[in-house]
């Protein structure tokens, strides 16, 4: 958590209420807080209030906007992570600085920006429960996030004497899981919604899981949030160090929690007791909410190209919701080039990849804002995209009227590490031996998974600190002579065998560049990016769930067997002289927890004496043409 400066001016003894315009409802003291101080020249209002809920639990809720603002559309933010913090950034006059960067452009422009602590965490009453599930089958109460956002709006409008009472949700990451949420059973002032980067199933391929496989972190995630009512830091008191030989000695998932002390945490019990895709998860699972009911809030869905934490949620959300869009004019999916979040931020790069100007800001400006005036100002139809996502490798954005775009056209894996558009003949098979005592990192050691510089571009790191180890299987094209431009999810179909009874797959898809001048930075190439390998999509696979992601079972030693999955969805441009390459390897470590390979029930309890070598074969050609299924357009 990032410290911030309060706003209350030393001295000032009462709250100055003269600066206030009259109010058409007032506000009692039992919901009313404060008056935050501010110096006659400071050019905005900012309000506290306890806004209560149809239970009794009242939520803290911060208001800011311009002085002068009326008839304004109201723009709320529901979140884990300190509504006083975002409201409160550093200590000034003026509500641009006080606010999150990417409120500038609406409050400067006459929006009331609203941000509440949800329930149980920083300065809100009741109990925090992770991602709360809707009220039904797995939250037999009959509040969630879904009532308490109606209760805020309901609350909002009738007592904010400058509003128009138009309401808009924004939000990213758990934001966009509240923001999703909002439009469940939608209060009557919702107009819009844009759910960005939302956390939408925990299990399937946002935070917690991949396909099954465990995200380490996810622990470190919840502990933080669990402690002190979200105070908490974020991070265990591990002191510094590689994380990849700490996890390492640690052991299993459940081990490291014992040795944490960490075991009882609500959170963690969770990840620990559910490991595999239970009626638990799947009826947590945002996008079949969405999926069954009505579609009637315009909602903008926002997702990075490289989102290293909710790559999944933005793209199921679309995919449930577009049937419901008969005149393609309510639900919009938007792809920037982007880490987590990062379209709420500064978008000139990534890691290594330059882009054509602050494509985030360029992002909000022209799009996100006219969206939101549109439904919440009365302002001109902007004519949305259906669907807008930035070619990578291009280096330009594209309109499209639905997504996927691309058509299906296979790049097949073959003999001599070949990776081809022509189906080989010739079967045959690579092998290689993982070892879970040494397993293949995610990224250059030492790793931190704490240091942000690490973290956020970690998907786009050059792939070659692998491409050499004997547990990373490489095919790659020719050199290509015209682009191959792909706009969709890859999707793996992977023939493959091990000796073990379980396995972990993991597939990478890369743009190799030239080995000698890079392209020019119109192209998003930087100096020293010859020969670079950029992953264009990474995902994991657990070899026990390829029957059911509900009922693990036992993978049948040296059996073939057929593994399907996507890889995220891309737009992006394999430019002339560049090849693509496809990597199999069957560990991502420690980003996601090692697979004994050795079934045991629960994975999370393994024991040392579970974790064995194993040869892993990857097939190809003939009946078990291994191949990564491009989205390919012209």
């Amino acid at each position: 958590m990032k410290k911030l400066s309060s706003l209350i001016l030393a001295g000032a003894a009462t709250v100055a209420l003269a600066q206030e315009p009259a109010r058409v409802t007032p506000m009692t003291p039992d919901v009313i807080d404060k008056y935050e101080q501010t110096l006659p020249s400071a050019d905005f209002i900012r309000r506290e209030a306890m806004v209560p809920m149809r239970d009794g639990v009242k939520l803290y809720t911060v208001v800011v906007m311009k002085k002068g603002t009326a008839n304004a559309p109201i723009l709320l933010s529901r979140t884990p992570y300190d509504a006083h913090g975002s409201t409160h950034r550093v200590a000034s006059q003026r509500a641009v600085d006080i606010l999150e960067i990417m409120d500038a452009e609406f409050v400067e422009d006459g929006y009331i920006r609203v941000y509440q602590d949800i329930r149980g965490l920083h300065r809100s009453e009741g109990q925090w429960v992770l991602n709360r599930p809707l009220a039904g089958p797995v939250n037999d109460t009959k509040i969630d996030e879904s009532t308490d956002a109606y209760d805020t709006i309901d609350w909002l409008v009738k007592n904010t004497p400058e509003s128009s009472g138009k309401v808009g949700v924004i939000g990213s990451s758990y934001l966009g899981f509240t923001t999703l949420m909002a439009q469940i059973n939608p209060h009557a002032a919702l107009k819009a919604t844009v759910p960005q980067s939302p956390m939408v199933d925990g299990w399937m391929g946002d935070d917690w899981f991949h396909n099954g496989a465990f995200r380490v972190s996810a622990f470190d995630y919840v502990v933080g949030l669990s402690l002190e009512k979200g105070k908490g830091d974020g991070d265990f008191a591990l002191g510094g160090g590689d994380h990849y030989t700490r996890y390492l000695e640690a052991g299993s998932m459940g081990d490291w929690a014992k040795k944490l002390g960490i075991e009882q945490v609500p959170g963690v019990r969770k990840f620990l007791e559910n490991p595999a895709y239970t009626e638990f998860w799947s009826l947590q699972a945002v996008d079949k909410w969405l999926a069954d009911h009505p579609l009637t809030v315009p909602t903008l869905l926002e997702v990075g190209q490289w989102d290293q934490e909710d790559s999944y949620g933005a793209p199921a959300v679309y995919r449930a919701l577009e049937p419901k869009d008969t005149n393609n004019d309510k639900v919009f999916l938007h792809i920037g080039p982007w880490r987590h979040s990062g379209a709420n931020h500064y978008g000139f790069d990534l890691g290594a990849l330059t882009f054509t100007g602050d494509t985030a800001r360029e992002w909000r400006v022209k799009y996100v804002k006219p969206f939101l005036d549109h439904y919440l100002k009365g302002g001109p139809d902007p004519k949305t995209p259906p669907v807008l996502t930035y070619a990578t490798g291009a280096n330009e954005w594209n309109v499209s009227q639905k997504w996927p775009m691309g058509t299906s056209k296979p790049i097949y894996l073959a003999a001599g590490g070949v990776a081809t558009f022509d189906k080989p003949k010739a079967s045959g098979r690579e092998e290689y031996v993982s070892d879970p005592a040494k397993p293949v990192p995610f990224l250059p050691r030492p790793i931190d998974m704490g240091d942000a510089s690490q973290w956020k571009p970690w998907l786009i790191r050059d792939q070659r600190f692998v491409s050499e180890r004997p547990d990373v299987a490489s095919w790659k094209s020719e050199v290509l002579t015209k682009a191959v431009h792909i706009m969709g999810a890859p999707e793996v179909e992977l023939f493959a065998a091990t000796t073990g009874t379980d396995s972990d797959w993991v597939v990478k898809l890369i743009d190799v560049y030239p080995n000698d001048v890079p392209e020019a930075a119109s192209q998003g190439a930087k100096p020293g990016m010859a020969g670079y390998e950029l992953a264009v999509g990474i995902e994991i696979f657990r070899g026990r769930y390829l029957k059911s992601f509900a009922k693990p079972e036992p993978l049948k030693a040296g059996k073939v067997e057929k593994y399907r999955w996507r890889l995220p969805d891309v737009d992006h441009v394999f430019l002339p002289g560049h090849r693509i390459m496809v990597q199999v390897q069957s560990s991502l470590f420690p980003l996601y927890d090692r697979n004994p390979q050795v079934f045991v029930e629960n994975i999370m309890f393994a024991k040392p004496a579970d974790y064995k070598k194993a040869t892993q074969s990857v097939f190809f050609g003939g009946a078990n043409a291994s191949a990564v299924v491009l989205p390919v357009v012209p």
